[in-house]
This record gives structure tokens, C-alpha cells and sequence, in this order.
């Protein structure tokens, strides 16, 4: 294998090679590492897996588990590679009609290259796809002697309904990623998700440790619908790949005709001479690039889910209201319930988006909106467009829901409105669309509570009609904003289960989790730091009439780590409790532009237990001259004062419920912690 290329884009080095039978393959390393590149007995990987039906499947007991590593890869040949500004086009082809455009992009600020893969057939005869990668990454360590025993570590992130983005970090000989004695038997370390929650199980991410040369590879993929990641190895080098779910993993096929293209999803990467901290927040740096509003001042919200539990109504929200008043508040969701009937719960109800104005709204919804503008907070109102409930009228529209295998998609109270038809979104620009309109609402809530699964019906099967029924539902995203310009959209899937690039890029937050007011608020909204911009995460900050100053000093400074969303008894604090609040509004206001702009360190001793944490956290967010600590402590034992590095600077401020001491020495800020479950907040610039 010889070198072909090179490129620096910024502090990386990406290295095309090309071997003997002329497959491309690339690597991509810390810029000033190249002298520690050593000799491997690696064979070269294709830039990208291509798989069709009809193709020959994987040897080394692959078949059945990937469709990578085939001779249909390997006959992809180098027709040209050209620089354009700073984007890398290689073109590949077989000969025999398949083309292959692979593109590694890069711009000034970004600290990751963005990876796609475009096939066009150039053949006289359809090609059905069965995979086709987006990103597939070679010669990992390439620093490393032989297959390196005990250096490599596989980071993962998982994620359930409400536990979403708990960091998972394993050796490869834990992963079962060894190489076999002869590099015969292909290893193979596969994940994904199915369906229509990205965020259900795994998120998109995935990273490679060399521990012995301090270098570690990241990977995130940028995709509404199925998708899966493979590590790889048979010889002394991994692999890492991402891609849209393939048809054994998520029954995802394409038929591309004669002159038709297909491109694939985004796939991000980055390399950086630290660990998985380190590198997730490089690949952040893509994420903000694509915010819809990367610039904007965070706001505080109110969502008075957690105060009337879907049961919102003018006489309620004015009482809330009016307690907001002169508390610094921007917006006020409504959130659900404002539509449901007599006989059933706001989740029964979902899907015609009627207001109720016999009972909730007799002055109609648009009195409710106006009322809650002139005490000047900004109106925001829920929706979960996508689904329809069993009490709705277009829950029997059969014409406009998704179906499998000819019947109604149906998850016992969720049908699914097939988001790839013109009707379904004439349906929506009507009772969505326009109701906002009509009504003055600056904010759009976006919920989705269930899965359509492996997919629906469509010409080239499930995974092909779930692919495009969630890139509709992105059309739909992009139509809201067309037609609302100034409207904030939050992208909410039961809090998490949408976390992922390609949805983050069309709304201006999400709901972080659905832990509403769980201990593990701030443990889950630290562990997403890695994962996605804590401003696009709307934190809960729900306050009870019950709750001590230290819980609510707890609940806000939980809020720190991304967006602040008040709930609860607002109507019920008393003149104290409202003190510690605004104290900590005052804080969050001061501090919100380290929350958007910064770079996120970890530190702490926690326990396994997430819903019954013990031991303490810090996040230590900072930008070029100020930074911002967040610390938490938990249940069981903590030490009596913990250190922290940090920039440096003097402390502006703090915000504490026990008076804690705090100190800064030397670039070494000393926190006093004096009881479980407390929060403390530093300032430093």
C-alpha cells in the first residue's frame, strides 16, 4: 500500500492510499504525527462498502452479520481525485456502470471532516442497493505495533426514555474485536437503530481509543431513520464505518435506475491527539455550523406541562402568567392537552389539532396567545404532527397513514400520517401551520411518542419507505420555517429519542430527556455534552412548593447545562422560594453565552446508578477568556472538597444553597460540597 494523496484541513492530515490492485483507502491523523506512522500488516479498506443484490456476500463467517468486505468493494477503481476549495471528490467505478463519487468536506472552524458517498449508475440495467456506506475508515492505530493487546478502547454512547446519553467505554478484546490467529475470521462489533426514533438504544456515535499514542478517532452519523455502525477487523487494523441500516440489519433497500443517483447520509469524523472527551466535542463543531440560529441569545422558557399535566386552559394559564410576571421570562409553551375532548387524555386525542374551546378556551385560542403576550412572554404551543390518537377523525383517514404489508400501521394508541404524500402535507400546512398562524404562536413544540419500526410500505421495501417518510417529515420542518420565519421550533421525540445531527440542524433546541424532575437531571443533561450542543438542550427545571432552597438551587443549576425550562408550582412559591429562583434566573442569564459558545470538560466519581446516583459531577464549560463550572453532588459518599482545573481568570460569581467555599489558586478552583444532592455554580473570566 503506497501513499496517493495527502491533505491538511486544519490540525488533521487525511492520507489516501492505494494498493497493489488499486482499491483507495484513507486515513485520517493528528497533523505533526505522521513520523509515528509505523509498518502494519493491515490490508487496505475501500473508501467506500458498496453491496447490491446479486453480489457475492462476506467470507470469514460475515455472511448474515454484514454485507461489508465483499468483491464488489474491492472492484471500485480510481478513475480521478480532484481538490475543489476544500472538498475532496474521488471518483471510483468498477467499469461495469457503477460509479462512486466519495467527498470528504471541510471548511475553516470546523474541527471534523464531513463525509458522503453519491452512487450513480451508469449502466444499462437497475442496481438495487442493499448498502452503501457513507464514511468508511481504515488503518486504525496506524501508531500502534502489531494489533496493539490492550491499547485500543471502543467508546459507545447508549440511550433509553429517560436515561438518554450514558457514555459506554470497553477494551476491543472486551468487544471481541482480537483478531483471530490467522486473520481469517472477520470480527465485528455492529450497532444501530430501527425506526423512526434515531435516539432509541444507541446514539449515532462511535469512537476509537489508542491509549498508548493519546489519539483517538470519532465518528457520528447524521440520520432521521435507520442506521448502523460497524467496527471491524481481521488483521492488525480496525475499521470504522457508518451507514444507512443495510437490508438484514434494517431491511433497507434502493433500486437505482440507469442515469438515477443516490447519495447517503452525512457521516462526520474527527481525530485528535486526547480521549472520547476531547473528540465528541470536535465533531460538535459541525453541529454548530449547521444551527438554524448559532448566534441567538438563549432564552428562558416556561412549559406548564409539569404544572397542569395536559390539562392547560386559559383560567389556569392566566393565573401562571401572572406569577411570571417581572420574573425575566421569554416564552410560555402550552404543551399538551389544549385540543383533547370530554372522554379522554391528551394522548387519546392527538391528531386533528381543534382547540377546545367548549371547556379549556371559550375565547378561543388565539384570546389565550394574545393574553399571554400582553404580560410579554412570546406563545408556544405543542404538537405531535406526525401521529394521530384513536380519537381522532383522521385516525380512520386511512388514505393519509402509513401501512405495512397493506395494513394500518397501528402501536395500540398511535397511527402514523404518511409524511411522503402531498395530501398529508396540504393536512398539516392547514391544521398546524395555520392554527400558529391564525394565533400569533412564536414557538412550535415538536413531540413524537412512538416508533413506525423497521418501516413501510413502499416500491423498494420497508427500510426504503422509512427513509423517505422521515426525510418528508424533515420537508415539513423546513416548510414550517419557510412559512414562520421567526418561529422557534423544538424537536421533541418522548425528550430524546431525535438527538441526532440531521434533526438538531432543523430546530433551534430539543427536549433533552423526559426525566421531568429526577434526580438525574443533571447526569443525563452532562452526558449529552457529548453527544449534541447544550444550546440546542432544553433542560427541566421543574420547582414544587414542597422543594427546599437547596432543591431549587439543585433543579436551576441542572438547567446550566443547556436551555432553561421553568415548570411546576409557579402559582404556589412563596416569596422565598422565588428569591432562589430568580437568583438563579439572574446567574443563567450571565452565564448563557459560555452555554452556547463553550467547550465542555468532565469531571467526578459516579456511581453506576443513575436513579440512584451516589458520588458527585463537574462540567467545566469554557470559552477563549470565561468559563462556567457546573458540579452536582449525589447520594453515598463525596469528598469533603474537590479540584478542578480551569482557564484563567477570577471568580465573577457563585451560586450555592450552603454557602459553600470556593476557591482559585494556580488554575485550580476548590469547591467545598457539604451535602447530598446540592449545586454549586462558579463564574470565572
Amino acid at each position: 500500500m503506497t501513499q496517493f494523496s495527502r491533505y491538511r484541513f486544519g490540525d488533521m492530515v487525511l492520507l489516501y492510499d492505494r494498493d497493489e490492485r488499486g482499491v483507495m483507502s484513507m486515513r485520517l491523523i493528528p497533523a505533526g504525527m505522521e513520523g509515528g506512522l509505523t509498518e502494519q500488516a493491515c490490508a487496505s479498506e475501500p473508501l467506500v462498502e458498496l453491496h447490491a443484490r446479486g453480489d457475492s456476500l462476506p467470507a470469514g463467517y460475515g455472511n448474515g452479520h454484514t454485507l461489508a468486505t465483499t468483491k464488489a468493494s474491492r472492484r471500485l477503481a480510481l478513475v480521478s481525485q480532484q481538490l475543489d476549495g476544500q472538498t475532496v471528490e474521488t471518483v471510483l467505478s468498477d467499469g461495469a456502470g457503477r460509479t462512486v463519487r466519495h467527498r470528504a468536506a471541510w471548511s475553516d472552524g470546523l474541527q471534523a471532516l464531513v463525509f458522503t458517498a453519491e452512487f450513480e449508475n451508469t449502466g444499462n440495467a437497475p442496481v438495487t442497493l442493499n448498502l452503501l456506506s457513507s464514511l468508511n475508515a481504515g488503518g486504525i492505530s496506524p501508531f500502534m505495533a502489531g494489533d496493539g493487546c490492550g491499547q485500543l478502547f471502543l467508546h459507545r454512547i447508549r440511550s433509553m426514555w429517560s436515561a438518554e446519553g450514558r457514555l459506554q467505554t470497553e477494551s476491543v478484546e472486551e468487544a471481541m474485536l482480537e483478531r483471530s490467529w490467522t486473520g481469517h475470521a472477520l470480527r465485528l462489533c455492529k450497532f444501530g437503530q430501527i425506526g423512526s426514533m434515531p435516539v432509541r438504544g444507541w446514539f449515532p456515535f462511535a469512537a476509537l481509543e489508542d491509549r498508548q499514542a493519546g489519539v483517538t478517532w470519532a465518528m457520528q452519523l447524521a440520520c432521521p431513520s435507520s442506521w448502523q455502525m460497524e467496527i471491524r477487523r481481521k488483521d492488525d487494523c480496525l475499521t470504522m464505518m457508518a451507514s444507512l441500516a443495510d437490508e438484514d440489519f434494517g431491511q433497507w433497500a434502493k433500486t437505482v435506475r440507469p442515469g438515477e443517483r443516490f447519495e447517503t447520509p452525512e457521516a462526520y469524523l474527527t481525530v485528535v491527539r486526547g480521549g472520547v472527551d476531547e473528540a465528541s466535542q470536535r465533531l460538535l463543531t459541525v453541529h454548530r455550523r449547521h444551527m438554524p440560529r448559532p448566534d441567538a441569545e438563549l432564552p428562558v422558557l416556561f412549559n406548564e406541562y409539569c404544572t397542569t399535566w395536559g390539562n392547560p386552559s386559559h383560567e389556569n394559564l392566566e393565573q401562571i402568567v401572572r406569577c411570571l410576571d417581572g420574573h425575566g421570562i421569554d416564552y410560555l409553551v402550552i404543551d399538551a392537552g389544549w385540543y383533547r375532548n370530554e372522554s379522554g387524555g391528551w394522548s387519546e386525542c392527538g391528531g386533528d389539532w381543534i382547540p377546545n374551546e367548549r371547556h379549556l378556551f371559550p375565547r378561543g385560542l388565539k384570546a389565550a396567545a394574545d393574553m399571554i403576550r400582553a404580560h410579554g412572554l412570546r406563545p408556544g404551543l405543542w404538537f405531535e404532527p406526525e401521529t394521530c390518537a384513536a380519537e381522532s377523525a383522521v385516525f380512520r383517514r386511512e388514505e393519509l397513514l402509513l401501512t405495512r404489508g397493506g395494513t394500518v400501521i397501528d402501536t395500540d394508541n398511535r397511527r402514523f400520517l404518511d409524511m411522503r404524500k402531498e395530501e398529508t402535507h396540504a393536512y398539516l400546512e392547514e391544521r398546524v401551520i395555520g392554527l400558529l398562524k391564525r394565533c400569533g404562536f412564536d414557538y412550535i413544540k415538536v413531540d413524537y411518542n412512538d416508533s413506525i419500526g423497521v418501516g413501510c410500505d413502499s416500491p423498494d421495501g420497508l427500510g426504503e419507505g422509512l427513509r423517505q417518510n422521515m426525510l418528508g417529515t424533515q420537508r415539513f420542518f423546513r416548510r414550517m420555517r419557510e412559512a414562520l420565519p421567526g418561529l422557534m421550533i423544538e424537536n421533541c421525540a418522548s425528550g430524546g429519542h431525535r438527538l441526532e445531527p440531521s434533526m438538531m440542524a432543523l430546530s433551534d433546541m430539543a427536549s433533552f430527556s423526559d426525566a421531568h424532575e429526577c434526580p438525574e437531571i443533571p447526569i443525563i443533561a452532562a452526558s449529552l455534552h457529548r453527544a449534541a450542543l447544550p444550546a440546542q438542550l432544553q433542560i427541566w427545571a421543574v420547582l414544587r412548593a414542597e422543594d427546599s432552597v437547596r432543591r431549587i438551587c439543585y433543579s436551576l443549576v441542572s438547567a446550566f447545562l443547556g436551555v432553561l425550562c421553568l415548570s411546576g408550582d409557579v402559582t404556589r412559591l412563596s416569596p422565598e422560594q422565588w428569591r432562589a429562583a430568580d437568583e438563579g434566573l439572574a446567574f443563567y442569564r450571565q452565564v448563557r453565552h459560555i452555554i452556547r459558545d463553550g467547550v465542555s470538560s468532565f469531571h467526578g466519581n459516579l456511581s453506576a446508578a443513575w436513579r440512584h446516583p451516589a458520588g458527585w459531577q463537574a462540567v467545566v464549560r469554557q470559552t477563549e477568556t470565561e468559563a462556567l463550572v457546573v458540579l452536582h453532588t449525589f447520594g453515598g459518599s463525596f469528598p469533603e472538597t474537590v479540584t478542578l482545573p480551569v482557564p484563567a481568570g477570577r471568580i465573577r460569581r457563585v451560586l450555592c444553597s450552603e454557602n459553600n467555599k470556593v476557591t482559585l489558586k494556580d488554575r485550580q478552583l476548590t469547591i467545598q460540597l457539604k451535602a447530598p444532592f446540592e449545586a454549586v455554580a462558579v463564574h470565572l473570566g
